[in-house]
């Protein structure tokens, strides 16, 4: 027979069993207890006169306290978690595969993430900035459902309770104004900073209950409710509609963030996003609420991951979930285009395209096009082995876009491709006719280092030059608010560049890009393209 929902959350720790025909102490206390030696413990705590003659039809009270104890296990962390396992112990630091007992409390730091598994499978997700206790770990006889209560004091849980539902088992999640209790399901409970209790289900069921007893609600899939600071619990309402992920692209190539671009949800004031290794949702490295579609986080590794969304209603309760996969790649990382300026004018004849090169990388590719979609096949696609640059003979005059990747070799020797720079344009022009040589013209140059990278407008950067890799010594350290650098007062010869990005809407700021090789020309050049120098050796300059 099923359980009433709230049977078992009596705060004096017994179930509540209906006695059936056939029922004994004996059987009772091997049913619940694996033990039939504790029947004298259910005769005395219900005042039974004769254990071999139950009532069908009553109530007896099976005392949690004698129930076997479970153990859960930590599948997995991201961050900073610690764990008390008995009350006045020092915290310690929490980690995968680590067992816990029953009053085992969890602090999660913020920016970090805990999957505890349960004896029966189940998944409890424990979000940032969360306290949460397993309060009741107990399994009813040697095999039989699992009885779980986990006490929250702040922050959030997800869970995922079986995967189908179970009358015989407890699982419910306290908090300081509800009772949520669920048979088999994938649920939220969340506590707001003013107090609020809120809890919606996304597969299955719940039975949620406020801290006056008033009364219980049946919250069903699809549905959310809100228990105010006071203990009143609210009306169910239909959850939020999940986002549309379809227009997401299938590869995220940003090297400084993970940036996505989500469909707006109508009535949403927020939304929540995370990212995780595991389809199920339980390996989760990223996670953040945005205030708008636009959503930007620290980047992961390259790899394969699902991300999850769901938009936030003015009640804060989150809504239904949409799930995709994503792949990241940004490594090796593009190189840096040099010249031509962006929509700048090259010679046909004897212009170029050139870039920087990149550290580790032996191959550079690049491609043209004369618009965006034409680079699935484009006019011009060359690998070049140790030289980021490409002629552009074979091209007409005209308009075009170009891009380069970076192509670094594995260790099993297998060419590894990273993302494309975002398209630059530039114009195709030819030379204009030779000059009358009875006048003297200097060389076409263009001194000193002049760069240039995609960037976005609420972006800016930081840029540091150095003669050796390593950036022992650094020569040029500067803020800059758009995407590009010019300088004259570089002597010639080689140099190192490194950039980082700043988003300055999240405060975000990138690592430093990987070390790019350039070279300063110098002001005074031979008709060949070579500085020319005075007797002391110093570069010639105009005057």
């Amino acid at each position: 027979m099923a359980l009433p929902l709230f049977a078992q959350a009596n705060p004096d720790g017994f179930i509540e069993h209906q006695v059936r025909q056939g029922d004994t102490l004996e059987r009772l206390s091997t049913d619940f207890y694996g033990n039939t030696k504790l029947w004298a413990e259910l005769q005395k705590y219900n005042r039974v006169s004769n254990p071999r003659h139950l009532q069908p039809g009553s109530i007896l009270r099976i005392p949690v306290k004698f129930l076997p104890m479970q153990s859960a296990e930590v599948s997995f962390v991201q961050g900073q978690a610690s764990v008390t396992t008995q009350p006045g112990e020092q915290a310690t630091e929490l980690k995968a595969g680590q067992k816990l007992n029953e009053g085992a409390e969890i602090k999660v730091a913020p920016d970090s993430f805990v999957t505890v598994k349960l004896a029966d499978g189940s998944l409890i997700r424990i979000q940032a900035q969360s306290d949460v206790q397993l309060q009741q770990l107990r399994r009813k006889g040697r095999a039989g459902s699992l009885q779980s209560v986990l006490e929250m004091q702040k922050g959030s849980v997800n869970a995922t309770v079986g995967t189908e539902p179970d009358p015989t088992r407890k699982f419910e999640v306290r908090t300081p104004r509800a009772t949520t209790s669920v048979r088999g399901t994938t649920f939220d409970v969340s506590l707001t900073d003013s107090g609020s209790a809120l809890s919606s289900v996304t597969q299955g069921t719940v039975a949620v209950q406020g801290s006056d007893k008033a009364g219980a609600a049946m919250i069903n899939e699809g549905q959310g409710v809100a228990v105010s600071s006071d203990g009143q619990l609210g009306q169910a309402q239909t959850l939020l509609p999940s986002p549309d992920l379809s227009k997401l692209p299938d590869t995220m190539e940003d090297s400084n963030f993970l940036s996505l671009q989500l469909d707006p949800v109508q009535q949403a004031s927020a939304y929540q996003v995370q990212v995780a290794r595991d389809e199920s949702m339980s390996e989760v490295l990223r996670s953040g609420t945005f205030t708008t579609a636009q959503v930007r986080m620290k980047l992961v590794d390259d790899g394969d991951y699902y991300v999850l969304a769901r938009a936030i209603d003015g009640q804060q309760l989150p809504g239904m979930p949409a799930k995709r996969k994503l792949k990241v790649k940004t490594q090796p990382p593009p190189p840096l285009y040099q010249q031509p300026a962006p929509g700048g004018t090259t010679s046909r004849t004897s212009g170029s395209l050139q870039c920087t090169p990149v550290s580790g990388v032996q191959t550079y590719r690049i491609q043209v096009a004369t618009d965006a979609a034409g680079f699935a096949q484009p006019l011009l696609d060359q690998k070049n082995t140790g030289d980021c640059s490409a002629l552009l003979s074979s091209l007409p005059v005209g308009s075009y876009l170009w891009r380069a990747a970076s192509i670094r070799q594995l260790a099993d020797g297998t060419p590894d491709q990273g993302p494309f720079a975002k398209p630059q344009a530039f114009k195709l022009a030819n030379n204009p006719a030779t000059p009358d040589l009875s006048a003297l013209n200097s060389p076409e140059d263009n001194p000193g280092l002049h760069l240039q990278w995609s960037g976005e407008a609420d972006q800016t950067y930081r840029l540091q030059l150095a003669r050796t890799e390593d950036f022992a010594e650094i020569l040029t350290d500067e803020k800059l608010d758009k995407p590009m650098w010019d300088s004259t007062d570089v002597k010639p010869g080689a140099y190192y560049v490194r950039i980082k990005t700043h988003d300055t809407a999240t405060g975000l700021e990138s690592p430093f890009s990987a070390a790019r090789l350039v070279r300063a020309a110098a002001e005074v050049q031979s008709g060949y393209g070579v500085p020319l120098t005075s007797s002391d050796g110093e570069p010639l300059t105009r005057k």
